[in-house]
Order: C-alpha cells, then sequence, then structure tokens
C-alpha cells in the first residue's frame, strides 16, 4: 500500500481544534484527511456513506457497525479519540481484518475531575440555585459537604481509581465504599475505602457515581430496582456510558423524589431529548467528561499516532485489548 495513497476519515468532532498537531502527524504519515463534513455526531446510517473510500477511521463515540464497514470495503484500520469502544463492532471489524487501537490513558484525568465537579454541583445545588435565580427565585439551599458523605464508587479501573484519590486526598473525613469486578484493590488511603457489594453501596451511599464499561452485565445496572433500594437524599452521578442507567427508571425516581438528584454526562442516545430534561432535580452534560483542552488534545495525538504507525506497517501501541472482543461477543450472543 503506497504512502501517498492512504486517506483518513475522521468523523469524531471536533477534531485538530485545540491545537492542528493531529493534523500534522496525519498529513506527515502520508494521509489525505477528510474531516466530519456535518460538523456533528453522526448517526449511524450515515457512518457508512462517510467513510467509504477511506482506509482509515478516526472515530470518536459514534456507531460504527459492521454493515457499514463492509459496506465501506477499503477500511483497514480505526483509531478511537478515547476509551470506549462500545460504539464500535468489533467482531465485524476482526472478521473483516480491521485493526482497531484507543486511547485509554488520555480522558481519565478529566473525566475523574468532572465526577467529582458534579457531586460538588449536586450536593450544593448550584445548578438549581443558577436556574431559580434566572427565574427570579432567590433561594440558599442548605447542602452537604463531601468530607462528610459516604461516596460509592461503582468500577475501579483507570478513572474510578482517580476518583477515590481525589476525594480522600482532597476531603478528609470522606468515607469510601468500593466495588468492582476485580475485586478489592489497594489504594494510599485504604482507612478510608470500605470494599463491598453493589447492593451495599445503593443502600448506604449518600453519593455514587459510576465508572464502569458498557458490557451485558452492565446494561441497566442501575434500575427501578436500584432507585427504590437508595436513601431519598442520594445522588447519582454517571460520566461512564449510556444504557448503564435506566433512563425511564431513574425519571420516574427523580420525579417521585425516591432519590435527591443525579447528574448525567452520557446517554444511551445522544444527542439526549427525552424525558430527564423536563426534571428539575439533574444536572445534564453533553458527553464532556474528557472534553478539557490538555486531555482532547492527548487523545487525537495518540489516535493520529496509531494511524501513523499504520502507515508505517507498525503495529498498534494500544490496540484494543482482547478482553474487549470477548465482552463484544458475549454482547451479540445475547442479541440473539
Amino acid at each position: 500500500m503506497s504512502r501517498n495513497t492512504l486517506r483518513a476519515i475522521v468523523t469524531t468532532v471536533p477534531f485538530a481544534e485545540i491545537s492542528p498537531e493531529p493534523m500534522r502527524i496525519l498529513q506527515d504519515a502520508g494521509y489525505e484527511v477528510v474531516i466530519n463534513p456535518t460538523g456533528k455526531r453522526l448517526k449511524a446510517d450515515e457512518v457508512a456513506g462517510l467513510v467509504r473510500g477511506f482506509d482509515v477511521i478516526i472515530a470518536g463515540t459514534e456507531i460504527i457497525t459492521g454493515a457499514a464497514l463492509a459496506e465501506a470495503g477499503s477500511v483497514r484500520a480505526i483509531c478511537r479519540v478515547g476509551i470506549g469502544v462500545d460504539g464500535v463492532d468489533l467482531i465485524a471489524a476482526r472478521n473483516q481484518n480491521i485493526g482497531v487501537a484507543y486511547t485509554p490513558d488520555g480522558p481519565s484525568p478529566a473525566v475523574a475531575e468532572l465526577a467529582v465537579g458534579l457531586m460538588i454541583d449536586l450536593l450544593r445545588g448550584v445548578g438549581q440555585a443558577d436556574r431559580g435565580l434566572r427565574r427570579g427565585a432567590w433561594t440558599r439551599y442548605n447542602g452537604r459537604r463531601i468530607a462528610e458523605c459516604t461516596v460509592g464508587v461503582i468500577g475501579c479501573g483507570r478513572i474510578g481509581r482517580r476518583v477515590i484519590a481525589h476525594l480522600c486526598g482532597g476531603f478528609p473525613g470522606v468515607r469510601i465504599l468500593a466495588h468492582d469486578i476485580l475485586g478489592p484493590q489497594q489504594f494510599a488511603h485504604a482507612e478510608q475505602v470500605t470494599w463491598t457489594g453493589l447492593e451495599d453501596i445503593v443502600a448506604r451511599a449518600d453519593v455514587i457515581t459510576l465508572h464502569v464499561p458498557l458490557t451485558r452485565a452492565t446494561h441497566g445496572l442501575i434500575g427501578a430496582k436500584e432507585f427504590a433500594a437508595m436513601q431519598p437524599h442520594a445522588l447519582l452521578v454517571n460520566t461512564a456510558r449510556g444504557g448503564i442507567v435506566d433512563e425511564a427508571a431513574l425519571a420516574d425516581a427523580l420525579e417521585g423524589k425516591r432519590i435527591a438528584g443525579a447528574a448525567i454526562d452520557v446517554f444511551e442516545d445522544e444527542p439526549y431529548a427525552g424525558p430527564l430534561t423536563r426534571c428539575e432535580n439533574i444536572l445534564l452534560t453533553c458527553h464532556m467528561g474528557s472534553m478539557t483542552r490538555d486531555c482532547r488534545l492527548r487523545m487525537e495525538i495518540e489516535a493520529a499516532e496509531e494511524a501513523a504507525r499504520f502507515a508505517r506497517g507498525e503495529p498498534f501501541k494500544c490496540p484494543v485489548p482482547e478482553a474487549e472482543y470477548i465482552i463484544a461477543a458475549d454482547r451479540a450472543e445475547h442479541r440473539k
């Protein structure tokens, strides 16, 4: 394959707006580069027509189906800007000899900080005060401090571990209930972390924050049963993946005051326009956990560097691990 004939389509947006460096890397590697001309997150049926005739996809969170890859025909590599790969049909990609890389470390600092920031916002009623003031209401909320709370951390991978470090290091006195499918792990502030089960966290935590991947096992992980078991003052934060929380059940729990509030950054269908927009006691953000200038740029550069490795005939530095393919196969089997 000639370097001069390589074509890359950037389906994620924005791209190379913070710095031209990711674009320079691609062009220096010999790519003709086309950036998503719509300027918005693509729907699954929009991807197929756009990626036809390209060798490499620099992808975001958009859905890339096996049918889209088969129709495109020419795609040989997908370089994901970010960590989640549930939007890529990995089994179809493997069957079509398409390599898939991702950038797992880039988004972690930004997502962890946003999760903690959303906790503070919810606990102090910042968003509600802002919305009220704009309507002419002057409401001073008696909130809570993180240091006086029990925070349940579900998922203790790259991001969950950072959240725990921020909480223990910055809010002396906070109590952490932690749960991870891989079992107990060691932390610098071990005296503040108690390893326990999901049901215990749901029942006892003042704040619950989610940091698990979207799999068959975690789809709908927090639903009507879990909301019924939570304390009335409980708060839920999801910066992980849409689909982990049953959005209809969450809307019912918020409207029925069965929990006090939630902050949701990710949704099963994005852009989101569902019933949660009608709830007053919720913060809604636009899948922006990784969107800080430094983390976004790092992810774009790392994805571009993976594409450059592909152009040189080198292996990926961060190929999607085999565990993700196993999860994808399990998910596909469950859908049959």
